[in-house]
C-alpha cells in the first residue's frame, strides 16, 4: 500500500517504519504461542520510534523537530534494551540479532540527527 502523503520519505522515516513492521510481525508470530508480557513492551517502544519520527517530520519548529527525534531516540534505546533482554535470556526461542542490529542502526541515525540539529540551532 502506498502512503497517502505525496512527499518523499526520509531514510529515517523508511527505516523506522520498516522496523516497526518487522516488530509487529514478530509480535504476531510469537504472541500466538507464548506469554506476550515482555513482547508488548517491545511492540510499544518499537512502534513509538516511527510515530515520533513522523511527528518530528511535521514539526512546527526546529526545536519541535529535535524534541520528537530525541523521543524517538529514547524509544529506540528502550526497544534495544528489551530486545537484548529477550535475546540474552532466551525468553523466546527466536534469534533477535537482526532486530537488535536494525534497532542499533536506528539509535545511531537518530543520535546523529539530534546532535546535528542541535548544533545547527546553536550556530544560527
Amino acid at each position: 500500500m502506498e502512503p497517502l502523503v505525496a512527499h518523499k520519505e526520509s531514510i529515517i522515516q523508511k527505516k523506522s517504519f520498516d522496523f516497526a513492521v518487522s516488530i509487529v510481525n514478530m509480535y504476531r508470530d510469537l504472541a500466538k504461542t507464548n506469554d506476550s508480557t515482555m513482547l508488548k513492551q517491545v511492540l510499544r517502544s518499537a512502534t513509538s520510534i516511527g510515530a515520533n519520527v513522523q511527528e518530528g517530520a511535521a514539526g512546527q519548529s526546529k526545536r519541535d523537530f529535535i524534541s520528537k527525534m530525541s523521543i524517538a531516540s529514547k524509544e529506540a534505546r528502550e526497544t534495544l534494551y528489551w530486545l537484548r533482554l529477550l535475546d540474552e535470556t532466551k525468553y523466546y526461542k527466536v534469534d533477535l540479532k537482526k532486530h537488535r542490529s536494525d534497532c542499533d542502526e536506528l539509535v545511531r541515525i537518530l543520535t546523529k540527527i539530534v546532535k546535528t540539529s542541535q548544533s545547527n540551532i546553536t550556530q544560527n
